[in-house]
């Protein structure tokens, strides 16, 4: 395992950003950090999100990645932009391929077996567990892990502050993802103290997690 996943590992939380104004990225990455949180993927869901990924990433104090990444040329984009990480929501071989040509750090989206298993082939030990809860949850993630003893998972969608204690209880479970922390609303209104608290009341959860 890298040492950016080694780094996500520890943090055990990875909030999904989506910034619909780059200017956001700053007050955002404070937040974060105060948080205790130094950790953001920007989601490439918005004409935002390049931007954001190169002012969080010039700061130095962030470990900062791209999401919703569906091709090369985003990966590209966002590598240039200073991010350290790549997450996709599928597994997309041309994606997968180039990112491990080219020593960047994928973490694929998976909810099946199949899709596990291409991962193992490209060399992988991390993916995305995604859709988690619309994919069963907790209950068919052990399942799907069972067969998989030497993958670990970041469960991302529908993870919230009450069931991420029990996703990150799970062993094979490296860290969980979600936009709990970093709600569209709460970067909207500029409520950038009231993620600072959130972002610390799930670390402070997280951290009493112990494998």
């Amino acid at each position: 395992m890298n040492t950016v996943l080694e780094k996500i590992g520890v943090m055990k939380l990875v909030p999904a950003v989506i910034l619909q104004k780059a200017e956001d990225a700053s007050p955002l990455a404070d937040a974060l950090v105060k948080g205790g949180l130094p950790c953001a993927e920007i989601t490439f869901r918005t004409a935002a999100a390049a931007e954001a990924i190169n002012i969080m990433a010039k700061r130095g104090d962030l470990l900062v990645g791209a999401g919703t990444v569906l091709s090369v040329d985003q990966v590209k984009q966002a590598v240039d932009n200073g991010a350290t990480y790549i997450v996709a929501p599928g597994f997309s071989e041309k994606v997968v391929g180039y990112c491990v040509s080219e020593n960047i750090t994928i973490i694929p989206g998976v909810s099946t077996a199949t899709e596990i298993t291409s991962a193992l082939e490209a060399g992988l030990d991390v993916v995305k567990f995604f859709p988690a809860d619309a994919c069963g949850g907790l209950k068919a993630l052990k399942a799907l892990s069972g067969p998989f003893p030497m993958m670990k998972f970041i469960p991302t969608g529908g993870i919230d502050s009450v069931n991420m204690i029990e996703y990150l209880k799970f062993p094979k479970v490296m860290a969980c993802g979600g936009s709990w922390m970093v709600k569209s609303d709460l970067i909207k209104e500029k409520k950038f103290d009231e993620i600072q608290r959130i972002t610390h009341q799930a670390v402070t959860i997280a951290g009493t997690i112990k494998h």
